[in-house]
Parts: C-alpha cells; sequence; structure tokens
C-alpha cells in the first residue's frame, strides 16, 4: 500500500510540475528561412539492367 502511495504521489508529483509552466516563460520560435522554389539536384545517379 505504501508503495502504491508513492506511485500515485510521484506521478501526480510529475503531472503538476509539467502542467505549470515550470520551464519559465513561453518563447516566440525564430521565423523559418525563406525556401527556394522548385527541383535541384545534386550528386551522381547510375542504374541499369544486367542479364
Amino acid at each position: 500500500m505504501t508503495r502504491l502511495l508513492a506511485l500515485v504521489l510521484l506521478f501526480g508529483m510529475a503531472a503538476l510540475v509539467s502542467a505549470c509552466g515550470v520551464d519559465g516563460e513561453p518563447e516566440q520560435p525564430e521565423p523559418e528561412t525563406a525556401t527556394e522554389t522548385g527541383v535541384t539536384v545534386h550528386g551522381r545517379v547510375a542504374f541499369g539492367v544486367s542479364f
């Protein structure tokens, strides 16, 4: 019974800490850089059939 109570309290504290914003004030994400449009291919491709 003691282990069950300790487990319930542990999960309760974890839920409380994760819900109360313990990591501080929310921050704005950095704006994403503009991506290039179109298709760009780099490298080398080889394919074939052998019998």
